[in-house]
């Protein structure tokens, strides 16, 4: 493939990690003439690895996925697609994982420019995740830890996550990605230093009346607030609510001490890494 279609900078994280929220920073931050991007229009700013248009373009018709194979064969062409879509560089949006699966790449190197990775300490993952998929917090922990977990969409367009370590592992160490990494826990807690860092990465001027705006017109009571008001397209129908909480922390509270050890024994050696005040807090 040749060079130029290098064009997608990746969005990625797992589930329920901060994807949204930085896509609407973004959104905002970039939207012309100071314009304030809501929730239903980030579709135009940013595309998506999963979706149904460049599914349908790449199938020649209508997609309805037959089983994780097919997608893996169709992928590579669906990637190209959402690379052409747009003559520049421009932000993509994936849950996967970086992995090669029967010599087909699930994010592949020849359209791709550079990646955002989004980390979310896992207790929080687990408690917003159930809510996102309607399950129980332990069979959310079980999916967590699976290496075949996938996620699909109503037509079966499938996101291979996998663990979430392995998750988090893949992307921090694929070879020759240039890579902007960020915890969620810093978003929340460091807001304006951790943007501006996103910023500086992706070789955005920094306006500070305009970052501050963005922030603003991104916060997580913009999003309820916009989302009570006209709803949320990639809200999942089961779903009552998209945007619940936001805050980090709750998994004090919310889980039990058998969810935390085993989460914490599952996870160890990237919350090591990554996390090491809260296995220190967990003693």
């Amino acid at each position: 493939m040749q060079q130029h279609l290098q064009r997608l900078i990746w969005l990625a994280s797992f589930p329920k990690s901060g994807n949204t929220w930085t896509r609407a920073f973004l959104g905002n931050y970039l939207a012309p003439n100071e314009a304030k991007l809501t929730i239903n229009q980030l579709s135009s700013f940013t595309t998506g690895d999963v979706r149904q248009d460049f599914w349908d373009a790449a199938w020649g018709g209508p997609y309805k996925g037959q089983s994780v194979e097919t997608g893996l064969k169709l992928r590579a062409q669906v990637l190209r697609l959402i690379a052409q879509s747009k003559p520049q560089l421009h932000f993509a949006k994936t849950h996967s994982r970086i992995d090669r699966i029967d010599g087909h790449d699930l994010i592949a190197p020849e359209v791709t420019a550079a990646g955002i990775y989004i980390i979310r300490n896992p207790f929080d993952v687990a408690l917003s995740y159930a809510r996102h998929i309607s399950a129980s917090v332990d069979q959310v922990i079980d999916k967590m830890a699976d290496p075949e977990a996938v996620n699909a969409t109503p037509t079966q367009i499938f996101e291979i996550i996998g663990r979430w370590d392995h998750h988090v592992h893949s992307w921090e160490t694929a070879p020759g990605l240039p890579l902007f990494f960020m915890r969620y826990e810093d978003m929340v807690s460091n807001t304006e230093r951790t943007f501006r860092a996103l910023l500086n990465y992706l070789q955005i001027p920094v306006n500070d009346g305009k970052l501050r705006r963005a922030i603003r017109n991104s916060s997580f009571k913009e999003l309820q607030k916009q989302e009570r008001k006209e709803g949320f397209g990639e809200r999942p129908d089961q779903m009552q609510q998209f945007f619940v909480s936001g805050r980090s922390g709750n998994w004090q509270r919310e889980l039990t001490p058998a969810q935390i050890d085993r989460i914490a024994t599952e996870f160890e050696r990237i919350l090591k890494k990554h996390y090491p005040e809260i296995l220190r807090q967990l003693g």
